[in-house]
């Protein structure tokens, strides 16, 4: 079977050690994780988890089956990238004087509709929210300019199709 990128969403009770026992799921079978993002969900007292792994439809079942063996799991899911619309962010931080020294920095900005968060005698911060592809061009692009500080978030994800997970969550969890 061929590998490729799954977004497996688990739905859970937030309780200390669940995020350590979710990874060493993954750990135990060697599955490397691409991107994990935990948050709150679209129900009170329900987190949401986003793991995003390079593996089989049949491995990623098989996970699924493993995380909805813990206790504090509700329910997990598991979407191709056609099937979810996605997204990450992405925040640089470089010296104030590139900012208006330098107008290809500036064109870098305008080019990909980037945020400027902050702007001091020292320093500016910039963001950038979309796929990875287009945040590790951007970061290419500003390579050469010297990035003091770089962060991305983990993928955030929603499926397409209408998954009225308040209903079925609220079933499960009654």
């Amino acid at each position: 079977m061929e590998k490729k990128l799954y977004t497996i969403s688990v739905y859970s009770e937030n309780n200390l050690g669940l995020l350590n026992r979710i990874s060493t799921i993954f750990v135990k079978r060697h599955i490397n994780i691409e991107s994990l993002t935990v948050s709150a969900s679209e129900i009170e007292n329900v987190s949401r988890f986003i793991v995003v792994v390079n593996m089989t439809e049949e491995a990623v079942k098989k996970i699924i089956g493993q995380l909805e063996k813990q206790v504090e799991v509700i329910q997990a899911y598991y979407h191709t990238d056609d099937e979810i619309i996605f997204t990450e962010t992405a925040m640089f931080k470089f010296k104030s004087d590139l900012l208006f020294e330098n107008p290809q920095i500036q064109n870098i900005i305008k080019e990909n509709n980037m945020n400027i968060v902050t702007v001091n005698k020292t320093f500016f911060i910039i963001e950038k929210a979309g796929r990875k592809h287009e945040i590790d061009a951007i970061y290419n692009a500003f390579a050469p300019f010297g990035i003091a500080q770089f962060v991305r978030s983990g993928r955030v994800a929603i499926s397409k199709e209408a998954m009225n997970i308040r209903k079925i969550l609220g079933e499960i969890v009654q």
